[in-house]
């Protein structure tokens, strides 16, 4: 199977998704809203519930982020709680699918987004505003999964999810393969009871903590693929690379695992036929879905994934006249 071909420009992009002086200068080129939304559903509520209803009604599952994040100001924290208490009653009407044992509805969080940077009590203001969220997910029969961000927050937002599963034992994290530790954490989180989603890893990080070749990168997903897969847990496989997809395929049918016992996890806008593809076969597949006005820094890591996304942009922008 041919190699997935690498960005030239990740590093660099990566570097302008933290850039507030470019982030004013690419909000300034009028963007179409076509561009957007080949990643970011919309801004509002409304928009990312009738992306979920659209996505429901095609087989698949969600998995919505409020795009925000490194903040340091606690009322952003808190209007971020309450983004999320809201959708959770707006999801309340939408037609879930039945006979599955898996819920269809998940809520992703970003603990800096709750207020894990703000000065000196930051984890604990996070923890507390994720145990708001996961108390009304929990009443709502929604998943809650606690995503990552660069290494530097990975101790802390460990710590924060095994406090959460005190609580709200389905509460999930996510572990990137970049990292040199993921394999080591997919042993220490594959017990019972467990929800991890394995992706390869979206920020710029230094060669002492992560891997820097593709080819490095991808040994490592398999090496911590096959553990969470032969683990006690729930794997959840975020990835669009077809080689990492068929060797989850082929691991699942080789451990026995049912369709109720692992998911793959795909981006919104990004290969939707291989989607498709992976729901008609039998596979529970989760859309990862951010909505909000703070698309930015996620609009560009997308960017830096793939020749095709940055191909697309480059175009829409030429035509956009």
């Amino acid at each position: 199977m041919p190699a997935v071909l690498v960005n030239p420009l990740r590093p660099a992009l990566l570097a302008a998704a933290r850039s507030p002086r470019l982030e004013r200068t690419v909000s300034r080129l009028g963007l179409t809203r076509r561009v957007v939304d080949r990643f970011v559903p919309g801004e509002s509520e409304a928009s990312v519930v009738a992306a979920a209803e659209e996505l429901l009604a095609s087989g698949r599952f969600v998995s919505v982020d409020h795009l925000g994040e490194d903040t340091t100001d606690a009322a952003q924290a808190d209007a971020t709680v309450a983004a999320y208490l809201s959708l959770l009653r707006a999801w309340a009407d939408l037609p879930v699918p039945a006979g599955t044992a898996v819920p269809a509805l998940e809520v992703s969080l970003k603990l800096s987004a709750l207020g894990q940077s703000l000065p000196g009590d930051g984890e604990a203001v996070a923890l507390a505003n994720a145990r708001t969220i996961c108390r009304a997910a929990d009443a709502a029969g929604v998943w809650v999964n606690v995503d990552a961000e660069d290494h530097t927050t990975t101790d802390s937002t460990l710590a924060v999810v095994r406090a959460l599963r005190e609580d709200h034992p389905t509460v999930a994290t996510v572990l990137q393969a970049y990292l040199h530790r993921t394999e080591d954490d997919c042993r220490a989180l594959s017990g019972p009871g467990s929800r991890v989603r394995l992706c390869k890893g979206a920020y710029a990080e230094p060669a002492s903590v992560a891997f820097q070749s593709g080819e490095e990168v991808d040994a490592s997903y398999r090496r911590c693929l096959e553990v969470l897969v032969r683990g006690q847990g729930y794997p959840m496989v975020a990835s669009h690379d077809p080689a990492m997809i068929s060797a989850a395929e082929a691991l699942v049918a080789g451990t026995g695992r049912g369709a109720d016992d692992y998911e793959f996890q795909m981006l919104y806008g990004i290969r939707d036929a291989e989607q498709r593809r992976l729901v008609v076969q039998g596979h529970h597949v989760r859309v990862y879905t951010p909505y909000g006005d703070q698309w930015y820094g996620y609009f560009m890591r997308r960017l830096a994934e793939r020749p095709a996304n940055l191909a697309f942009f480059l175009r829409s922008l030429v035509s956009r006249g």
